[in-house]
């Protein structure tokens, strides 16, 4: 998921997003270690859009904050 893309979800749809990653995650983590995933970069993939859905909802809090 890009940035452009995080951006236009509301708080809430982040939050949700942000839950959603993490369970894909750990589910692939637990897969890998089973058996090999075909495509490894994934979960690198998976971490990168966890840290910028955390990014941009702090963002928001900070902007709230300085309100």
């Amino acid at each position: 998921m890009k940035q452009i893309d995080i951006k236009d979800l509301s708080t809430d749809d982040l939050n949700e997003k942000l839950l959603e990653q993490k369970e894909l995650l750990v589910k692939l983590k637990m897969n890998h270690v089973v058996s090999p995933l075909e495509n490894p970069k994934q979960l690198g993939g998976i971490k990168k859009t966890i840290a910028r859905v955390k990014t941009e909802l702090r963002k928001r809090e900070l902007k709230e904050v300085a309100k």
